[in-house]
Formats: structure tokens, C-alpha cells, sequence
């Protein structure tokens, strides 16, 4: 599980323009205005790798983390075995709340400190953000529906999400 930000701020990307006259990318605001809190889960038995994300508007708290835990107990079932960062959202004092009260629904394991190379949500993150790039949304609601339909294609894509579990290093052999 791992949490990732899309702002306004145009990340520009290569693309075609007439000689001298380069794109401009308008910025309409330098904050984060759509956080994303996501799950890669690994494929197990006949069930296929599958993303989960849970969109809000504005920065990860801790309410979004324990909305979207219950958003993944929901739809993946339990336990689930939750192995996220140290992103203080899951240290807060919400957060540990709403899992010691459900204390047989999750099994929480942290990566070591600053580890990206080892989360293969990661590569999620890495590819939903390649997908927007040169992408100049006018509003928080469009920004909120092109982060959706962009987790939404990659989640069709079940070969790549095996694929970020094999680039972090982790072998499927045995889940599958």
C-alpha cells in the first residue's frame, strides 16, 4: 500500500511541436490537490494481481488511511496482510485506533526507512504519473477523474502489475 499526489502543475513530457515554438503548459496551482492511497495486491492461487485506490481530495490524513483500509479489507477480504511506508498518516493515532479495534482483520508490516525500490505499488505510482504527463486539467474535479480513469487502465493491466512485484525484487513463485 502506498499513497501518491497529483497536483495542477503540469509535469511536461516529450511531444511534438513545430521548430522553436515549444509547447507551453499552463500552471494553475503549485499544491497537491488529489491524493491517492493505493493498493497492489498479489496475485494468489487463481485470483490475478489487482490495484484498489481510494481518491481524495487534498493530503493524506489519517481519516483517508483508515477510509481506504476499510475500502481494501471490502474488497480484497481478511486478513489482509498491509505492508505500507512510515508515512506519518499510518502512525496516527486514528490509524491505530481503527486497527487495534479490528485487530483480526490486519496483519501491518513496514517497509524499512526510505525503501521505494522495495514497494512495487511504487511502479504503480511511477506509471499512472508517466500516463498524465503534459495533462492540463482546468479543475479539481477533472484532476480527480483523469487520476481515476488512469489507476483504472492500469489495473486492467495484469501482466505490469506482476511485473512491479518481479522489478522490487519480490518472487510470486509459490502465490500463483
Amino acid at each position: 500500500m502506498d499513497e501518491t499526489g497529483s497536483t495542477f502543475r503540469a509535469r511536461p513530457g516529450t511531444t511534438w511541436a513545430p521548430i522553436g515554438q515549444p509547447p507551453e503548459l499552463r500552471r494553475v496551482s503549485m499544491r497537491r490537490e488529489v491524493s491517492s492511497v493505493v493498493a497492489l495486491v498479489a496475485p494468489f492461487g487463481r485470483r490475478k494481481a489487482r490495484l484498489y485506490a481510494r481518491h481524495f481530495e487534498g493530503s493524506v490524513h489519517g481519516a483517508q488511511v483508515v477510509a481506504a483500509l476499510r475500502y481494501f479489507r471490502r474488497k480484497v477480504g481478511h486478513p489482509l496482510v498491509v505492508v505500507w511506508d512510515r508515512l506519518g498518516a499510518h502512525r496516527s493515532n486514528e490509524v491505530k485506533r481503527f486497527v487495534a479495534s479490528h485487530a483480526s482483520d490486519f496483519v501491518l508490516e513496514s517497509f524499512p526507512a526510505y525503501s521505494p525500490e522495495l514497494n512495487p505499488e511504487e511502479g504503480c505510482n511511477s506509471q499512472v504519473k508517466r500516463s498524465m504527463l503534459n495533462s492540463t486539467p482546468e479543475s479539481t474535479a477533472q484532476l480527480l477523474r483523469q487520476v481515476r480513469a488512469a489507476f483504472g487502465r492500469l489495473g486492467r493491466h495484469h501482466a505490469a502489475l506482476r511485473g512491479f512485484f518481479a522489478h522490487a525484487g519480490l518472487s510470486l513463485h509459490g502465490l500463483t
